[in-house]
């Protein structure tokens, strides 16, 4: 008898598109539909997500994607990451009474990346036109979207915060004064001829690549620059510090910068090469996490038990000490990585995992970092964090957080893939820009103001990031791409569906199903920097009997409300080409199409 799911695994031949909300997923079908390939789709996918889930993403936020080019034979990661600008100096930061960069306003942003991001992949791997891609978020700007009961909530919850200290959003999110009723029909008309004007320009010109040099040249150095510089010239807000602070971003800085592409840092595990963006992001946490749970026999243990969470835990602890330590912008400062993923290391770290949950944290001290080691720890055991909101991109239903993040998986009928984590610039990071409709992104709040770490803030420096999108190949053949949203716990959330999946004999949405945690052991990415030593929080799906042993080992168990933790999507390949895909029930937005 086939087990029971809460949605049926999709299966088809010709292309599959899954991500965080069904209207976006069903754009991105309409694009392979029309001719496109995956590359177009999750562009076309990506710009609707940034209308449809305001509160998650937006036009001034960021993304990394591992993707898979049939074409070329070869997987690679876009870095659309943008860098911190010129005038983002310690000295400045100290200069304005600030010991931890502020988690939203002016200070806490760095160059906008995702428009270059999804620009490079539509000229480098699309088929189609800027016209294409913008056609459908343009559509729903312009004539309105059923706004999400959760974007209603978030904007009636900042009205009062708006009338008195950004004006802007007032105006963009509360027009005529009231917050969006759920599931009314919302409309962003300056946003949307923002877009026209981008498809304006880029159609001044002739021939394909052409148009979206000047659609990117329109964003990076023409109106949507300038309107960005003239605005943080003058504009002085209220941000998290609770003081009034300009920001430091120029047109300048939006003219030197371009998204890149990399080569992805992958690791074995069980037949499976895991691909993952570099150590200015988070990703190699997973691969040191897996190399820690070669050494115990998953497969026997129960997919939903206590010694399964138990183990995988205790492995993510260490694995994200070490990323506190070491992990920065390698264009910056040396990331030991050929240690931190070695056999050595693990075996070695893998004797700190005992049968009790460890309330200490505990990253390797490696020969020749040493004085990195006990700079960061010094600092960690005297935080200067204050108890608040934490600005974390992560499930805001489970406590009082803002922002979020969004992530898309696109597989085509060629063996394209991608896999992609847009995110910042939501509507409660700052201000919106007048004329633009949209606002900047907070990612700088991820540099720490002291010198000497690989994640201290510097001018032309990527933040260390947590988003975290992941492509697996099966024996050497690109198979499966999945992610999710979650702040730091993106990588926790992800790392329990692959191991379920590669262990358990589960099908996408069979693991996607399973029930789900995470820890805050280590300290957050995002401001106020907090941390809570030996926390799991998990879904009350869990049985009574898992969660009791679960504290019987010693870990500070939050029990969270059953369906409510993480926000997963994956999409797969099999040799003979049929194409799967799988969406979380968990918030009832995301959804998987294909055919």
């Amino acid at each position: 008898m086939t087990a029971f799911t809460t949605r049926p695994e999709i299966l088809g031949t010709f292309g599959v598109v899954t991500s965080t909300h069904w209207i976006a997923s069903a754009v991105g079908m309409s694009i392979l539909e029309k001719g496109g390939n995956a590359f177009d789709a999750a562009v076309a996918t990506g710009f609707v997500l940034q209308i449809v889930e305001p509160h998650l993403c937006g036009p001034g936020g960021d993304m990394p994607a591992v993707i898979y080019s049939k074409k070329k034979d070869k997987v690679e990661v876009i870095c659309a990451q943008g860098t911190a600008p010129a005038g983002a100096t310690l000295e400045h930061y100290a200069s304005e009474g600030l010991s931890l960069i502020p988690g939203d306003g002016l200070l806490a942003t760095v160059i906008p990346g995702s428009f270059g991001g999804w620009m490079l992949m539509l000229r480098d791997y699309g088929k189609l036109t800027v016209r294409d891609v913008l056609e459908p978020a343009i559509l729903y700007a312009e004539h309105g979207h059923p706004v999400l009961p959760r974007v209603s909530e978030t904007i009636a919850g900042l009205a009062d915060f708006y009338r008195q200290e950004w004006p802007t959003s007032y105006e963009t999110w509360l027009p005529g004064g009231f917050a969006p009723e759920p599931w009314s029909n919302f409309k962003n008309p300056v946003l949307a001829e923002t877009w026209k004007r981008v498809v304006a320009e880029a159609e001044n010109k002739s021939g394909r690549e052409a148009q979206i040099e000047a659609a990117r040249d329109a964003y990076y150095r023409g109106f949507v620059a300038e309107a960005i510089d003239a605005y943080l010239r003058k504009a002085e807000v209220m941000d998290a510090s609770g003081q009034r602070h300009k920001g430091v971003l120029t047109a300048d800085d939006m003219a030197n910068w371009s998204p890149t592409i990399e080569e992805p840092l992958t690791y074995d595990y069980h037949g499976w090469t895991i691909a993952k963006i570099g150590p200015w992001g988070q990703g190699p946490a997973f691969l040191q996490t897996l190399s820690l749970l070669k050494g115990f026999d998953l497969a026997a243990m129960e997919p939903a038990g206590a010694d399964f969470v138990h183990t995988i835990t205790e492995a993510m602890k260490l694995a994200f000490a070490d990323r506190e330590v070491y992990y920065g912008d390698p264009n910056f400062s040396k990331v030991p990585l050929d240690i931190l993923l070695s056999d050595a290391y693990a075996e070695e770290r893998r004797k700190l995992i005992t049968s009790q949950a460890s309330y200490d944290l505990r990253p390797g001290r490696l020969p020749g970092f040493e004085s990195q080691y006990d700079l960061t720890m010094d600092m960690l055991e005297t935080p200067e964090a204050k108890a608040g909101v934490v600005y974390e991109p992560t499930m805001s239903h489970l406590r009082e957080k803002r922002g979020d993040t969004v992530h898309i998986d696109v597989i085509d009928r060629e063996g394209n893939m991608v896999s992609v984590t847009p995110s910042g610039g939501w509507l409660q990071s700052s201000p919106v820009i007048p004329g633009l409709g949209f606002c900047l992104n907070s990612r700088a709040q991820m540099f720490w103001l002291k010198p000497g770490l690989p994640s201290s803030l510097a001018p032309g420096k990527r933040p260390r990031t947590t988003l975290t999108p992941s492509l697996g190949l099966y024996e050497g053949r690109p198979t499966l791409a999945f992610g999710t949203p979650g702040g730091d716990q993106q990588e926790q959330w992800q790392l329990s569906f692959f191991l379920r999946y590669a262990h358990h004999g589960m099908n996408l949405q069979e693991a996607i199903d399973q029930p789900l945690f995470h820890s805050a052991h280590f300290p957050s990415s995002f401001y106020p920097r907090t941390r809570e030593p030996g926390s799991i929080t998990a879904e009350a799906n869990f049985s009574a009997e898992v969660l009791d042993a679960l504290r019987k080992k010693g870990h500070k168990l939050t029990v969270a409300p059953e369906w409510t933790v993480g926000r997963l999507t994956a999409a797969r390949r099999d040799a003979s080409g049929l194409l799967r895909a799988a969406a979380t029930p968990r918030l009832m937005q995301a959804y998987a199409v294909g055919r």
